[in-house]
């Protein structure tokens, strides 16, 4: 019944006592290895602390008797070493008899180094320690301290090594029962062997979980990493068919404004090739002499056309012509070409050389002596040195228009050489002042769309043949231009000084000017004697100005009888008027506010007008009176109403014998009676050759056949679409 009690009070004292004869051995031990052996043993630097902890094992307490009532127990191997703590008083009861000698109960002593022994209820219990294996190959067992396992010496190399913890063969922490069963190693010698093991191991379980974080942290950056570059080329997709899908977008958006640019091109072309044929059409019907062309088909596109004729009779012009062609054959007959060494980009035909826009930024150098022609326009040339034109000196037109050219730029000296030099051209460029020291040859000089702010007395000095003089789209007011400016220029009779910011007409015209061009400026008002000095003008254009009939002084022009055309187009006319030139014939107020037509406006021409265009113009039922086209019944060949607001066929019309052409469409005319238009006791040869009535409030089944008996043809009578009604 006591066994139980008896085995787990023996266990208890095995684990936490010695007895003090064994506490004292231990302690003296533990000094010695210390100071001598355990230091060869255990080498600073090496040693690892170790740590108190207990390693639970299953008690094996085996109850094998020896010699009488000892019970010899087996020592726990893989334990740490353990001190006596017994605490016993001793009894009489209980006593033992061990190899002769007495022990009180609850007595601990030993008999021998490696044996303990307790005295419990009158039996003898023993402790037996197993020595471990000893690593050394010269163990010993120390003589004196009462050890009872062989050490080794401080000269074997092996233990030193496996204390130290420098053994390079590392050993096996699972044989744990092998070095506890070695009887040369004590207990605390074991204990730090199997410490350091221990600590071993677990730093390696700590290095093994830390790779095994390691890698497991890898794995998650790596993952993460492919996250990051799926999303990254997700997004990179993303972005390239969003990219694609705004140039898709942008392709069609442009492939959809070119289709309506090209659509538009497509109207305007065939609405400017409509009314290229109306203005064709009409012009062939009237036969009409006074045409504002736009300036760019006035200027000659070839280099060896003329420039546009100054009016004179026709015969003499025909016969000046003609001369003039005969001479250029003749000429080109004579001169031998030479083609080498032309700029890339240049054409020679003849005696002309051609390099249009060839992207030239210098003046190119030339010896063609027999070059009389040189077209460089459209490059960025910027400046003509003075040696430009030595080798080719007989040049007679020189185009130089839409480059670059700067007044700094062009040397005083650079035309000097060019005696024969007729026609010059430098529109489009960057000019400030005209070029100097011009040939006196010079018969035609353009310099339009430029930056001209200045025109001197001197400027044109010694210009004595020139004819023609184009001054358009600069700067030039009467301000900044001299009155003395065209004194030299005796021979002047085509002026053009349109698109400048003129307030009054220029003083100082040529007394020899036969047409003037004065349109797009901010003329107000016409003074008296204004043109006085130039008594063969023939042509004056004044259109888009800022002229009232009010400012018109009734003197400024009606006693000048060379001038015939005139132009006072998109100004601010109320009326018709008054005191016209008496040799007008063509006369243009389109597009103003005239509401009126007084009567005998037109009653002092000599020999009548002919040409009158009132297009869009605020003309109604009450503007034109029965005398209005007094004094023009005889004379008048095109007669232009059209886009107007009259409610019927003005009076007068029928008794204009020599009408060849009547424009009355876009107006609010409801019917046409059968003598507004045609007279039918006229018995002459009819000259009326067309009709234009569209656009109206007219019934066409109303009219009747008769209207228009005095048209040439009925196809030639236009009457549909009319308005709705």
């Amino acid at each position: 019944m006591r066994t139980g009690p008896l085995l787990a009070a023996v266990w208890l004292l095995l684990v936490f006592a010695v007895t003090p004869g064994q506490n004292g051995r231990d302690v003296r031990r533990t000094k010695r290895k210390r100071d001598g052996h355990g230091q060869a043993r255990v080498r600073s630097g090496h040693a690892k602390p170790l740590r108190s902890r207990q390693v639970p094992r299953s008690p094996r307490v085996p109850a094998e008797p020896v010699r009488g009532n000892v019970v010899l127990l087996e020592s726990y191997r893989d334990g740490p070493e353990r001190h006596s703590s017994y605490n016993v008083l001793p009894g009489r009861q209980g006593q033992c008899v061990f190899q002769g000698m007495t022990m009180f109960n609850q007595a601990v002593w030993a008999p021998t180094p490696c044996v303990t022994c307790l005295c419990t209820g009158g039996r003898v219990v023993c402790d037996e320690l197993a020595c471990p294996a000893t690593p050394c190959r010269l163990p010993i067992v120390p003589a004196a301290g009462g050890e009872c396992c062989p050490v080794c010496t401080d000269s074997d190399p092996d233990l030193s090594l496996e204390l130290s913890g420098d053994s390079p063969a590392p050993r096996n922490r699972d044989n744990h029962d092998s070095i506890a069963s070695t009887p040369q190693l004590t207990h605390e010698e074991i204990q730090r062997i199997l410490w350091r093991e221990e600590e071993e191991r677990l730093e390696e379980d700590e290095q093994l979980r830390k790779r095994e974080e390691a890698k497991k942290r890898k794995r998650k950056e790596r993952k993460e990493q492919e996250e990051r570059q799926r999303r990254i080329a997700e997004e990179a997709r993303r972005r390239e068919e969003e990219e694609e899908e705004e140039r898709r977008k942008t392709e069609e958006e442009e492939s959809r404004r070119k289709e309506e640019k090209e659509a538009r091109e497509r109207e305007e072309k065939l609405r400017e090739e409509i009314l290229r044929e109306q203005e064709e059409e009409e012009v062939w019907l009237r036969g009409d002499v006074f045409q504002m062309v736009p300036k760019e088909e006035e200027e000659p596109e070839e280099p060896d056309l003329l420039p546009a004729p100054i009016p004179r009779p026709p015969a003499a012009a025909e016969d000046e012509l003609k001369e003039e062609e005969d001479e250029e054959e003749e000429e080109e007959k004579e001169v031998a070409v030479n083609a080498g060494g032309l700029p890339p980009g240049c054409d020679i035909s003849d005696v002309t050389l051609t390099c249009d826009n060839a992207k030239l930024t210098y003046f190119p150098p030339l010896l063609m002596p027999q070059l009389k022609s040189l077209s460089l326009e459209g490059n960025n040339i910027s400046s003509i040195p003075a040696e430009a034109f030595n080798g080719i000196p007989n040049l007679e037109w020189i185009n130089l228009k839409k480059n670059k050219l700067t007044s700094a730029g062009i040397d005083q000296r650079a035309f000097q050489s060019l005696k024969m030099l007729k026609r010059l051209y430098l529109d489009g460029n960057l000019l400030e002042v005209a070029p100097a020291n011009l040939p006196p040859s010079l018969q035609e000089l353009k310099i339009n769309e430029n930056r001209l702010q200045r025109i001197q007395g001197n400027t044109f000095q010694g210009l004595s043949s020139l004819a023609i003089l184009e001054l358009e789209a600069n700067l030039l007011s009467e301000a900044n231009m001299d009155p003395k400016a065209f004194a030299s220029l005796a021979q002047l009779s085509y002026l053009r000084l349109g698109q400048n910011h003129f307030r009054s007409i220029p003083q100082g015209l040529p007394p020899l000017l036969l047409e003037l061009y004065l349109e797009n400026n901010l003329i107000e008002e016409i003074p008296a004697g204004v043109f006085n000095n130039s008594k063969n003008l023939n042509v004056l254009s004044l259109g888009h100005n800022r002229l009232e009939e009010t400012r018109i002084a009734p003197l400024a022009w009606i006693h000048h009888r060379s001038l015939e055309s005139m132009d006072l187009s998109y100004n601010k006319l109320y009326l018709v008027p008054s005191y016209l030139p008496t040799s007008l014939v063509h006369l243009v107020l389109v597009g103003n506010h005239i509401e009126r037509i007084p009567g005998f406006v037109f009653a002092h021409m000599d020999p009548g007008l002919e040409y009158l265009y009132l297009s869009y113009n605020k003309l109604d039922g009450e503007a034109i009176e029965p005398e209005s086209f007094f004094g023009s019944y005889h004379s008048m060949v095109e007669l232009c109403l059209d886009h107007n607001q009259l409610l019927s066929v003005p009076s007068g019309i029928n008794e204009m014998t020599n009408l060849h052409f009547l424009r009355l469409n876009n107006n609010n005319i409801r019917s046409i009676p059968d003598e507004c238009i045609c007279d039918p006791e006229c018995n002459g040869d009819s000259t009326l050759v067309a009709v234009r009535l569209e656009n109206n409030l007219i019934d066409p089944l109303k009219v009747s056949p008769s209207a228009f008996s005095c048209v040439r043809s009925s196809s030639s009578v236009v009457l549909k679409p009319q308005k709705i009604k």
